[in-house]
């Protein structure tokens, strides 16, 4: 299971938000850092400020007088005054650096001997020492309100920065969208000049890196549509001016009186224009054919009535491991002229290698939004290491099968079919001796195969 997103756009995005919460967090703890003297300077001060003019107060009123005035400072000022001795139970400063630098400064100002804390006999304040005189008598304690010390969070600025930081994603999501989105495109776009399709041309606008590639690509799509179109005319055109000397050739040939020389050369011209078929098919792929819904089940069992009535022995049987073909009713997107192209290509290399006396079974089965068509025969087979080289065009192993005609290009017109449907060619050994030939498609529309 993968935790972490793939795609650029994602882990970009992710990379540049990582980057923007982190140089927050660093500024914030540079902003603490930097916060921290200056305000324990200025609570100090007021600590001292308020000692200094406590005890200027005491010092200077009636000693009558005293009383009213630490009621008034208590009930005004929230300062509350208690005599200083050295048995209170006082618990020492926490281990804060504040704390520690706003008392270093107080001793600075009042004296070594001046001590703070924040709880005092159980009661919790900011207590500060200070001396009246220099008599036993003279040592006191200054409690202020615990909530000089507390700073409020600033939620507005919190809130503030948030949203600094909400729109800061947004901005890198964007400018991340706007460089993965034009290789997306090019994805796709390479995704089907694999599948033996020309793309629409891709914006070329955009960054100059971004739109100096989709031009790159745009024109080597242009020019591999430009060397497809010549190779589909320079084979159809071969083709069709080597069909009209043969034709006159069988004519020729149906004429000799030599019965048995007549077979011999109406054979290998029958074989010669079964090349050049071949040449076209190949020329042809799927020659621009339109999709339409095919009923599969069907498209076998008439392929395989044609056969028969042939006199060759083609048979239908389930794929092991896959739905019978009866349950297959369902109709499927499909090329159906290229498919009947493909399928007529494999069965005629099992009867060719197989020997046309031998039985060839064709099954049909699905799996995972795929279809299968398979061609079973008792031929011998090809060997593992060479199945993808045999489903390149012109390409042949005569020690596997033996007494090979045509020209190679079988197999390769297969699984160009095949890639046109978004699928590929297997082949496979068969148990107990043959191949099977499978070819695996995908609907060419996105639905599910239709099964009643």
């Amino acid at each position: 299971m993968r935790l972490l997103p793939r795609s650029l756009l994602w882990r970009t995005f992710l990379l540049l938000a990582l980057l923007m919460v982190l140089s927050v967090v660093a500024w914030f703890a540079i902003f603490r850092s930097y916060e921290r003297e200056p305000r324990a300077r200025q609570l100090a001060q007021t600590l001292v400020s308020v000692a200094n003019l406590t005890r200027a107060a005491l010092i200077s009123a009636r000693p009558e007088a005293r009383i009213e005035l630490l009621r008034d400072l208590s009930d005004r000022e929230g300062i509350r005054i208690y005599p200083a001795d050295a048995a209170d139970r006082i618990t020492p400063l926490p281990d804060r650096a504040f704390l520690h630098l706003v008392e270093e400064n107080v001793r600075q100002q009042m004296g070594p001997a001046t001590r703070l804390t924040l709880e005092r006999e159980g009661e919790r304040a900011l207590f500060v020492s200070f001396r009246i005189d220099d008599s036993d008598e003279g040592n006191y304690w200054l409690a202020l309100p615990s909530e000089r010390i507390e700073r409020v969070f600033p939620l507005g600025w919190l809130g503030w920065g948030v949203a600094a930081l909400l729109l800061s994603l947004c901005g890198a999501w964007l400018i991340v969208y706007r460089i993965t989105r034009p290789l997306k495109a090019l994805q796709q776009a390479a995704r089907q000049v694999g599948a033996g399709e020309t793309p629409a041309r891709l914006d070329e606008s955009g960054p100059t890196e971004l739109a100096t590639v989709a031009g790159a690509f745009n024109q080597m799509s242009t020019d591999l549509a430009q060397i497809d179109q010549d190779r589909a005319l320079i084979l159809a055109g071969i083709s069709h001016d080597l069909r009209t000397p043969l034709t006159r050739l069988r004519m020729g040939i149906e004429m000799s009186a030599d019965e048995s020389q007549r077979e011999g050369m109406t054979a290998d011209v029958e074989e010669m224009d079964k090349t050049i078929g071949q040449f076209l098919d190949f020329a042809r792929s799927e020659g621009g054919e339109a999709a339409q819904q095919v009923d599969l089940a069907a498209l076998l069992l008439e392929i395989a009535t044609q056969y028969r009535r042939r006199g060759f022995r083609v048979e239908l049987a389930a794929p092991v491991g896959a739905s019978p073909a009866p349950t297959l009713a369902g109709a499927v997107s499909v090329r159906p002229q290229a498919l009947r192209r493909a399928i007529s290509n494999l069965i005629d290399n099992a009867l060719r290698y197989a020997g046309s006396e031998s039985a060839v079974e064709l099954g049909l089965g699905t799996a995972a939004g795929e279809f299968g068509i398979e061609v079973r025969d008792s031929g011998p087979g090809i060997p593992p290491q060479d199945v993808e080289r045999m489903k390149r065009p012109f390409a042949r192993l005569e020690a596997a099968r033996t007494n090979s005609t045509g020209a190679g290009l079988g197999l390769a017109i297969v699984e160009r079919i095949a890639r046109s449907h978004n699928g590929h060619l297997e082949l496979l050994p068969r148990p107990g001796g043959g191949l099977i030939a499978r070819l695996i498609l995908r609907p060419l529309n996105s639905s599910a195969i239709s099964v009643p």
